[in-house]
């Protein structure tokens, strides 16, 4: 064993420091690295068909170990997405998820924008599912948020896929959330770009501007994924047959969900097959090397013809005096995509038998 370690230290002074060989690897006496372990993660969805796609993807991924889904209105009312985040469970053989039911309504209140026009009325496409057997769990959606990443400290990432609200509740409920949270990945914004809901503004931050206003300027570690880049992310018809005909665990029950969901692309976009909204920010948080981002403080206006429009200060101009932007942490914005790359990724994994 001496001589081993004799040996590898007298050859390690005349390599570079960055060719140096681990003296540790190369003894056959040492023991294998450790393996690596999977990412915790809690997904905030309102599914919705894309959802559904991606909370599938996410159960394919072996790199991730999903935590639970938290709920909110968006695609449905949050009662829906709950129904359909327990159902998604059981037909992903884990019931074993936690289901947290969020709030039902915006942080300033009234009644949800909910896009059933979208998804179909039940938000899973109208394919007449089965209601679910298993149940939610006690606590809120925030208290849920909260609870695990108070456990966890550090070690949570969270996909937010639909309206910010839960995210909010549970930064105001632990102000100490922000900082404890590993890295929130958020679908939503259009920067520099076409809103979804109209010219100024997309459809997630719409849903709840001060809730989204609260999550970008609280310091937690963001990856904003807009529609600037979803929306050059898309299935043809093709594709979609492509996926029909293959052997992946879920594509069957998912493709015939993106009937209704392709059919509202033909009448709203004139495109045949769908955009990925949602697959495409679940790549930004497995993949983030399939897209480049540039770093700026976001804030959201909340009120008047331009509610939910988000807009970046990208750091280009010295301002002579402090705005609303001045003094808050910058976020990660996606900038590019590698669309072939992400196509190909997910198409993976939702072929994955």
């Amino acid at each position: 064993m001496e001589c081993v370690s004799m040996m590898c230290n007298s050859h390690v002074s005349s390599v570079p420091d960055d060719a140096q060989f681990d003296c540790t690897k190369a003894s056959p006496f040492s023991s294998p690295p450790p393996a690596k372990r999977p990412q915790k993660l809690i997904i905030d969805t309102d599914p919705g068909i894309d959802d559904s796609m991606t909370i599938m993807m996410a159960f394919q991924t072996s790199e991730l170990e999903v935590l639970g889904l938290t709920t909110i209105f968006g695609n449905v009312a949050t009662e829906d997405a709950t129904r359909n985040a327990l159902l998604l469970c059981e037909i992903a053989g884990r019931p074993d998820v936690a289901v947290a039911e969020g709030s039902v309504e915006p942080l300033k209140g009234g009644k949800p924008r909910v896009a059933d026009f979208v998804h179909g009325s039940d938000g899973l496409g109208n394919i007449s599912l089965p209601p679910p057997n298993t149940k939610k769990i006690g606590k809120s959606a925030s208290e849920y948020l909260v609870d695990k990443v108070s456990e966890y400290p550090g070690e949570i990432s969270i996909l937010a896929l639909g309206p910010l609200t839960n995210l909010a509740l549970a930064i105001k409920r632990d102000s100490s959330f922000a900082s404890k949270v590993k890295k929130v990945v958020i679908l939503g914004g259009a920067f520099f770009a076409l809103g979804s809901v109209n010219p100024a503004a997309e459809t997630n931050i719409y849903g709840d501007p001060e809730a989204a206003d609260i999550v970008f300027t609280s310091g937690a570690d963001i990856v904003v994924v807009g529609i600037n880049i979803t929306t050059q992310v898309k299935f043809t018809d093709a594709d979609l047959f492509e996926l029909r005909q293959s052997k992946g665990r879920y594509v069957q029950v998912l493709m015939d969900m993106c009937k209704f969901y392709r059919n509202w692309h033909v009448t709203s976009d004139n495109f045949h097959g769908i955009f990925l909204h949602d697959p495409v920010s679940f790549m930004a948080l497995v993949r983030p090397d399939l897209f480049t981002y540039k770093k700026g403080v976001v804030r959201v206006e909340t009120q008047g013809i331009c509610a939910g429009h988000t807009l970046m200060d990208q750091g280009l101009k010295v301002w002579n005096s402090g705005n609303p932007w001045t003094g808050y942490s910058p976020v990660s914005v996606a900038w590019t995509v590698n669309v072939d790359e992400v196509l190909n990724q997910i198409k993976k994994l939702l072929m994955k038998p």
